[in-house]
């Protein structure tokens, strides 16, 4: 038995993900609440209780100690009157009670309480208190509903939708960078496949996968009633362990086919980032050899029996038992590539592509060394070296926590970790791992090492090289743009050095849309509106790699608007400024904060919830061009903004 043993399962995040994004209600009654004013101050709430089968509500007893329904506000300058009950009770013997008749209300119930606010509100929390009851059981329940004292509004004074933008029809096609644009997306997604592909071929390095090639291929070959069958036997493995993983990506297309915005949601989530924050520190020190990592016995146990029942069943359960045994090594590179996924724009397609690449490395060399056994021989043997890697490993988890702990504080704006600080951050662990590929550090489990190796040597140079280019990240100089990075550090404009704007380097530039309508119109210039958010990785590499360029930069700041609209920010709406907005398919949408305006905005819009997104409106708000994504490429970027900005000057 382990001294420190932990069960820490890779489908805990996604457990975590879709909780915080469906937060699923397990109370027997569903509530429905419609408010109607009445006047100013006195408003009427309408709420129905539908129940579910075969339980029932209770009416206040007394007798029975039963306490009825109550209906409270959080907020005390909210008074309530009466609450009618406006449905009839019916008595039945109880065997809670033991046949005792109390009055219940069956399939539902409907209420109505008067209330009078004491000053002008927007929205507030109501707590229905009430017991409930089926044949053998009796609980109490409390359920917390919204009140939203401004109804579906579309004409409020916050415009969501603009009827005068087309996307179909812009003013000017520019098909050849549209057409640029959306390959740039086809290489994203290759990009990311690659990214995925390198990320198995170092889990194929580590203590947990790298023994199992030759006892693998061995199996596989040995038992096999010919050679031909064993090679077919190891290709149907290499395949099935590809399979398992791009298996692990398919919820997440649900997901995201239910509410388009539903993956940047989880990408931007305080909570979650904080979560992952929080699991790659543990991570890190799992592969530091503080602790072990695994999956539960009897996950790994019962896909190990199943593994030898039939042929190809049998070799679908021996990929699934290397998936689970391996997970204490694999899990925090998948859990990188998860959060990377979901940060990015494409989604759920990226976190397929990615993972897609992940299993084909996973999968290869057991094909390729049952089909050559000879390859066999030459391995390197088991030994400190795969330790090594781990820690190694570790080093680099612990760099990506911070990642997620910068995005939570970005899109809260705690100011924690401004650019300064996270790169300095970076520095310590980079000097950390340099001293410890040098022998300088060592840990508890290292095997005792009388030669550093050449590639070793190679690596702490990489590395140690690396560390010295981050360190003028943290000065207050034109060196500060580290390009290598762009888009993981916090943007160069949060800062603890004080700067002159808080926009993208220092353009001339507005967060607010109607601001930058109004800005346009005065100055008679276009408006360029920048889709982005705090934790866009994309969007901080257009912006420190592009955007800096000096061409782009004094066309944007000298004869454009620039309206940067934060998708993912939580800061919330003045209160008389949050309503409710009914969205051109017919959903009900709050709109609380800045994030949820602007990335309504942008999908009512432009039929895109992707960021970043570039669009160009002349001052009658009409779309000048075809709006574009993510454009590494700085030439292509300043022929769609030429194209905009001529497509204006033709008016």
């Amino acid at each position: 038995m382990k001294k420190n043993k932990f069960y820490l399962l890779f489908l805990f995040v996604f457990s975590s993900i879709t909780n915080i994004a469906f937060c699923q209600d397990s109370s027997h009654v569903k509530w429905k609440i419609d408010v109607v004013k009445l006047n100013a101050k006195n408003y009427q709430l309408h709420l129905t209780g539908q129940l579910e089968k075969n339980w029932y509500l209770y009416q206040e007893n007394e007798a029975e100690g039963i306490s009825g329904i109550a209906v409270v506000f959080s907020d005390s300058s909210i008074r309530t009157k009466s609450l009618l009950v406006n449905s009839t009770c019916i008595s039945i013997k109880d065997k809670n009670f033991e046949n005792k008749s109390v009055c219940i209300y069956n399939d539902s119930i409907q209420l109505t309480q008067d209330i009078e606010l004491e000053t002008e509100k927007t929205l507030s929390i109501l707590n229905v208190d009430y017991f409930v009851g089926s044949e053998n059981n009796f609980t109490p329940e409390e359920q917390k509903l919204k009140v939203f004292f401004k109804q579906l509004d579309n004409t409020n004074q916050i415009r969501i939708n603009i009827p005068t933008i087309d996307i179909l029809h812009p003013k000017n096609d520019c098909g050849i960078i549209q057409s640029a644009s959306n390959e740039t997306k086809s290489k994203s997604l290759l990009h990311l496949f690659v990214i995925g592909f390198l990320g198995g071929l170092i889990a194929l390095l580590t203590p947990c996968v790298f023994p199992m090639i030759p006892l693998t291929v061995s199996f596989f070959t040995k038992k096999a009633s010919s050679k031909k069958v064993g090679i077919k036997n190891a290709f149907l493995y290499g395949f099935f362990i590809f399979f398992i993983y791009v298996l692990l990506s398919l919820p997440f297309h649900f997901l995201d086919s239910i509410n388009p915005e539903f993956l940047n949601n989880i990408s931007t989530n305080v909570y979650l980032n904080v979560i992952f924050f929080l699991i790659f520190i543990f991570f890190a020190f799992s592969f530091f050899g503080f602790y072990e990592i695994t999956l539960p016995a009897s996950l790994s146990t019962g896909a190990d029996t199943k593994a030898g029942s039939g042929n190809i069943i049998g070799i679908f359960f021996m990929a699934l038992t290397l998936a689970l045994v391996s997970f204490s090594c694999t899990g925090p590179i998948l859990g990188s590539l998860l959060a990377g996924s979901l940060a990015s724009d494409g989604g759920a397609m990226q976190l397929t592509f990615g993972m897609g690449g992940f299993g084909l490395a996973l999968a290869m060399p057991f094909a390729l060394f049952a089909l050559f056994p000879n390859w066999l021989n030459s391995l390197p043997k088991s030994g400190g070296w795969l330790n090594s890697v781990k820690v190694v490993l570790g080093f680099l988890e612990l760099a990506l926590a911070f990642k997620f702990l910068s995005n939570a504080d970005l899109v809260k704006h705690w100011g924690l970790l401004k650019r300064e600080i996270f790169i300095g951050i970076w520095v310590i662990i980079g000097i950390g791992l340099t001293l410890y590929l040098w022998g300088k550090i060592k840990f508890s489990h290292d095997s005792p090492q009388q030669k550093i190796s050449i590639p070793r040597k190679i690596l702490a140079l990489i590395i140690g090289l690396f560390t010295l280019y981050l360190i003028p990240g943290v000065t207050n100089s034109s060196w500060a743009n580290l390009s290598l990075i762009s888009g993981f550090p916090p943007p160069l404009y949060y800062s603890v050095y004080h700067k002159e704007s808080d926009c993208v380097l220092g353009l001339h530039c507005t967060k607010d849309y109607e601001e930058g309508l109004s800005m346009a119109k005065s100055e008679h210039k276009p408006l360029l509106i920048d889709f982005t958010g705090y934790a866009c990785v994309n969007c901080r590499r257009m912006e420190e790699n592009i955007w800096s360029d000096p061409t782009i930069f004094k066309l944007m700041n000298e004869q454009f608007i620039v309206v940067s609209l934060y998708v993912d920010d939580k800061k919330y709406l003045p209160a008389d400024k949050q309503f409710i907005y009914k969205t051109k398919d017919g959903k009900e949408k709050e709109i609380l904060n800045y994030g949820n305006l602007w990335s309504t905005f942008e999908t009512e819009n432009f039929q895109n919830n992707a960021q970043p997104l570039y669009a160009i409106l002349n001052n009658e708000e009409e779309l000048l061009n075809p709006p574009i994504g993510y454009t590494p490429d700085k030439s292509t970027y300043l022929k769609w903004l030429q194209c905009g900005l001529d497509t204006y000057k033709k008016k």
